[in-house]
């Protein structure tokens, strides 16, 4: 950890709680402290910085709480932290506050996100678009990326690229899981009814639907906003500002159609088999 990061850090931790006081004192004490802790959880480049924009809008709802800190399983220095510390900061987590994470499916993170006091959201991705994303976030974008370096300097085209994002590199260089690798650590979010699974095709094309199946949710662990339901759906929907990532580049679902060669998709169909289908966002092979 660096200097500056290690002072940082007791300052966003002072924040923090400063932020709780200032939503009990607005909102009341007891509906402070009535109300769920919210996680959203992401695979990387699926829209997890849209699904929290979404979520902090709820600060204007009710005694939620943005506390600015990491995603949960990352440090400050943005580097995978282990089960124990992730698990530690899953538990730190109070009534109203808010957080994301890159969590696969599994335990101990299944049993945190689905106990009570916590509403949990996931939020999914077409993998062709999560190729593409990845693809040109760390050729263009991201110069520190793992993957940087063997995608410009060992690959000359985006067709190249795309066939390593889709198969896996295993390199003395790089590194980088299968698609369907990636996927399988994910997918079992989806048999979890106690989380909310969202398309992130659904948050962009389809938002007042999907914004609505969020104050659902809620509504089930505890929440309900005294704003009226389209009231509170605008509000969401302010809290959306895409370039105020520091990842966004365009996320437009159905990227993928402008950059996968038939090459390309044969060999997503070889290495994936029915992923598509089981994601829902094909009805067989003939695309």
């Amino acid at each position: 950890m660096s200097l500056l990061t290690a002072l940082k850090t007791p300052f966003k931790q002072a924040r923090w709680q400063w932020r709780r006081a200032q939503a009990a004192r607005r909102w009341g004490r007891q509906q402070a402290q009535s109300v769920p802790a919210v996680v959203g959880n992401a695979m990387p480049k699926s829209g997890s910085h849209l699904l929290i924009q979404i979520l902090n809008g709820l600060t204007e709802l009710g005694p939620f709480v943005d506390p600015g800190m990491p995603p949960l399983s990352r440090s400050a220095a943005n580097h995978n932290l282990p089960q124990v510390q992730v698990v530690a900061n899953l538990r730190r987590l109070g009534p109203g506050d808010i957080a994301y994470c890159y969590l696969h499916a599994r335990d101990p993170y299944i049993e945190e996100l689905t106990r009570p006091g916590v509403a949990a959201f996931f939020v999914y991705r077409d993998p062709r678009d999560v190729i593409v994303s990845q693809v040109f976030y760390a050729t263009q974008m991201h110069a520190g990326h793992s993957m940087h370096e063997y995608y410009n300097q060992e690959l000359s085209s985006v067709e190249e690229r795309i066939n390593a994002a889709i198969q896996g590199v295993h390199t003395d260089t790089a590194r980088l899981s299968s698609i369907t690798a990636k996927y399988e650590h994910y997918l079992g979010w989806l048999q979890q009814p106690a989380v909310c699974s969202l398309r992130f095709e659904d948050l962009i094309l389809e938002r007042p639907a999907a914004l609505g199946r969020v104050l659902d949710h809620l509504a089930e662990h505890g929440f309900t906003p005294l704003a009226p339901r389209q009231q509170a759906i605008d509000v969401l929907t302010a809290a959306v500002k895409p370039r105020a990532s520091g990842t966004f580049r365009r996320g437009q679902p159905g990227e993928w159609s402008e950059h996968f060669t038939e090459a390309n998709k044969q060999n997503f169909k070889t290495v994936t088999g029915d992923l598509l289908q089981r994601l829902g966002y094909e009805r067989d092979r003939k695309w």
